[in-house]
């Protein structure tokens, strides 16, 4: 679940973006899955995560609930994302009530997060930090390209193809919202927030 941690841009932005996770545990859990995947699929459904995926079909954006359902397997990774404090609440007391013995992962801003899962009544047994960018930081794209490629944790996304994208939002060949789908295609996992993506593009495009 590392890999959702290095997220950034601004604050505020990020406090609208939580990831969710359905993890088995190897030599435990970890055989005829599916029934406990489609609970995890219901909860995400029921309370509207704005994308999800199994890594090992790809996203909701680019492939129907169905395609995905049917091709769940014992190596399949559920993630997801939503938008609002109010649905990972939702999300966490559903899951718990179905009691499938799967493991639950958030990630997200920590003075989110934390209160969040005190709401659903749920005590985080482990946190993990992201310690920030260490190395040759000029190498890097600029900061809001950053905010969406990071959002893929595999970093699937490439920073000259968000630019395109930008620049056909610019000129008027795609929408905002049409230009997140494309990006978010890219990430098979599901944790690409489409939502934040649309409103990062048209907070930096010259109007």
């Amino acid at each position: 679940m590392t890999h959702s941690l290095h997220r950034s841009g601004n604050i505020e932005s990020q406090k609208k973006d939580f990831v969710w996770f359905m993890y088995q545990t190897q030599g435990v859990n970890d055989k005829n899955i599916k029934p406990s995947a489609l609970e995890f699929i219901a909860a995400a459904e029921e309370c509207g995560s704005e994308n999800w995926g199994d890594v090992k079909t790809g996203p909701i954006t680019k492939y129907s609930v169905e395609e995905i359902k049917d091709k769940i397997t014992d190596k399949s990774r559920l993630r997801g994302v939503f938008t609002r404090k109010e649905q990972v609440v939702e999300f966490l007391e559903i899951v718990k009530s179905k009691d499938t013995g799967m493991s639950v992962v958030i990630s997200g801003v920590l003075s989110e997060v934390i209160p969040t899962c005190k709401d659903a009544g749920v005590t985080p047994h482990s946190i993990n930090y992201s310690l920030g960018i260490w190395g040759k930081k000029d190498n890097l794209p600029d900061d809001v390209t950053l905010s969406v490629t990071t959002m893929c944790g595999h970093h699937m996304i490439p920073p000259k193809f968000v630019n395109h994208i930008r620049n056909q939002v610019e000129k008027g060949r795609l929408s905002a919202e049409e230009g997140a789908i494309k990006l978010a295609n890219f990430c098979y996992c599901g944790i690409f927030n489409q939502v934040r993506c649309s409103d990062i593009i048209k907070e930096n495009i010259k109007s």
